[in-house]
This record gives structure tokens, sequence and C-alpha cells, in this order.
């Protein structure tokens, strides 16, 4: 590859620090809440999946692209950040099944993206003063400009972003003759959660996120399910009704991450934003039924209050986070329904939590039987 000059780029916080780098060739400005993500590998997995809508992504890894983009390596229908930060870009790339590299497919959804910058540093920052709302650009010489465009962005506290990444009609995954149906309430679900669900012979209707308990109940399942998703989860009251009323009948329920928070909330247990969150795939957690640790991957800026779930008599904690002891999962003392606030679907990430897909289809052929 012959050298190219390319054009200054910069990182503006809210609270005015700037961050300068390089623009990876897609000219433009991008906002949102900046996070970062300490996962060594699994990047095209990271920026397809529908959590992060509405955040600027900044990557622990120092190399970004070397491998390229796979078709079968996307977690939803396109890339989902509204930016990426990284320290050194790829433009080449090398791996025998690779379907092109991260640059043209940046190019295909228009994200804007930067590399060279201090990426250590930034997170440095962001781990000590908290994730806060940013804007990268190209126009470095409109800083003032950009300050306004910034100045508007809505915080990530109170929005609902469920709407934005959710199906617009019911769809169905997976075998109609398959011995388990489920009802999949989409407010941001992954296609592994479902590669997961069907590949333990499970049949699922997937319903938009504003759909009633009456809408899913139609399918006749022998479960459900809530899934992951972005923003936060006080908004998303339809949501709350659904599991309100599966709870209220004592029908199976198993829930993901926001679908873990949106649970919680059914049980009047309340939320609340974190400093920076939690977003890898090396976090411990401790399952407090069998005494082991697990290696997990997780993406989330919300979390349950851990007082008040261990003040809930219907409630108990079934998983706990060890680096920050923040409640990891939960579930309901008698009524079939549980959760956790990480991804046992990974993708990327390790498979120490996959037991929760069996655990969830062994308490749906229960119920059946």
């Amino acid at each position: 590859m012959k050298y190219q000059t390319r054009k200054k780029a910069l990182v503006l916080l809210a609270d005015g620090t700037i961050f300068y780098g390089k623009s990876v060739g897609i000219e433009g400005t991008s906002t949102g809440e900046i996070c970062f993500n300490t996962g060594m590998t699994g990047y095209q997995e990271i920026f397809t999946d529908p959590s992060y809508f509405g955040q600027i992504m900044v990557t622990a890894n120092a190399h970004i692209g070397n491998y390229g983009v796979n078709d079968k390596e996307v977690e939803s229908d396109g890339i989902k950040i509204s930016g990426l930060i990284c320290r050194n870009f790829s433009f080449t790339h090398s791996r025998v099944d690779s379907d092109g590299n991260l640059k043209d497919y940046f190019e295909k959804y228009n994200l804007v993206a930067i590399s060279d910058v201090d990426t250590r540093a930034l997170v440095a920052y962001i781990r000590d003063n908290g994730a806060m709302n940013a804007i990268i650009s190209t126009e470095v010489d409109n800083i003032e400009n950009l300050k306004k465009q910034l100045a508007s962005v809505p915080s990530m506290e109170g929005l609902e972003l469920a709407s934005k990444v959710s199906t617009k009609e019911p769809y169905f995954v997976g075998d109609k003759n398959a011995p388990i149906k489920i009802s999949a309430l989409d407010i941001g679900i992954k296609k592994n959660i479902l590669r997961n669900l069907e590949s333990r012979g499970a049949y699922i209707k997937v319903f938009p996120f504003n759909s009633s308990f009456e809408d899913l109940e139609a399918f006749k399942p022998d479960g459900y399910f809530i899934s992951n998703g972005p923003g936060d989860p006080e908004p998303l009251v339809d949501a709350q009704n659904v599991a309100k009323e599966i709870i209220k009948r004592d029908l199976p329920l198993f829930g993901i991450c926001l679908g873990h928070q949106i649970i919680a909330l059914a049980n009047g247990i309340s939320t609340y934003k974190m400093h920076n969150g939690h977003r890898g795939i090396n976090h411990p957690v401790k399952n407090l039924l069998t005494g082991k640790g697990e290696i997990t991957s997780q993406n989330h800026g919300f979390a349950i209050h851990k007082e008040e779930t261990e003040a809930n008599e219907n409630v108990e904690i079934t998983h706990v986070h060890l680096n920050d002891h923040t409640v990891a999962g939960i579930r309901m003392k008698n009524k079939p329904v549980f959760s956790v606030q990480y991804h046992p679907e990974a993708s990327p990430g390790p498979n120490d939590s996959v037991y929760l897909f069996d655990e969830f289809i062994e308490l749906l052929k229960s119920a059946k039987n």
C-alpha cells in the first residue's frame, strides 16, 4: 500500500477535553456517549452489537482491522456504534476467510472513524472521569461549532433507544417443528442469542420492542425471553409491563442485560447509570449457587441496585461481578424467572456461561411437561 496523507481529526469530550488523531477515511462528524471496550478480539461483533447504539467506541486493543471482516461475524443487520476511536488502524489485513477490509466496511455504513489517538490516555481519562457525551470530527478548525453540536446531544440517562434497533415486524428463527417454542421480545437482540436458542431445539418468534403480552402469548410459547439492548431501561414501560404479566402468570422467563434490568424493574428494583460501565470479554463473575467463577463477556452502562435486590423478598442474587461486586444475575424465589447482566452467548468472548441457555431450555421442558 502506497503512503497516503490522512486528514486530521479530533475527539472532543463534553467537559472540553480534546484528543487529536487522524481520519481513517470517512470525513464528517459523529456524536454519542463515549465508552471503551477492553476486548482484544471480536471488533466486528462489537461494532454490530445493537447494545452499542448511540455510543462512540474506544477500543483498548491497539490494533483494529488487522484480520478484516467476515459476513458471518455480525450481531445485527449492520454497524450500530456511532463512531470509532482507535490507536492503530490496519488498512490491509491477513486472514484466509475474510470477506474484505474494515475500511470498506466502514464506508459501506458511512461510519466516522479516527485512529492515531492516544487511546491509553483516553481510556484512562474516561475510567477516571466517567462516561460522557463526545463528538469526533474531521472539522478540526471549527471547535466552537463542534462544542455547540455536542451541547445538544441528549444524555444516555433517560434515553430510550430500543425503538431504534428493534425489529419493525415479527419474524421467526428455527424449525417450526422444533419441540420448544419461545416468544422473544427484541429490545436490541444479538443474532448469537437466537443461534444458541435455535441450536438447543427451539423455534423462536421475535417481537418488536413495543409488543404487548397478548402479542407474545398468541404464539402459544413454552416460555419467554427479553433481550439485551441499548439505552436506559426505565423508559421501556411496555417491556416492563410484558415482564410483569409473565411473572404474574408464573410463566418461564429469561432475560439478558437490558432484559435483566427490565425484569428487575418489574420486581420494583430500580436501576442506575454506572460511572463507566462494563465492556469487555474478560469480566470475572461468581455464580453464588455453585461457587464457581466465570469469565464473561459484558456490555452495559446501567445496573440494578444491589441493596434493593437484597431487600426484595421475592428475588435472590445468583451472580456477582468480582471487580466491583455489582449484581450480575438474579432469580425469583417462587417463579420460573431468572436473568443475568452479562452475555452468555458471548460473540465475542468466552463460553463459560452458555450453560444458562441449557438451564433455560430445561426450565421450558419442565414447565411444558
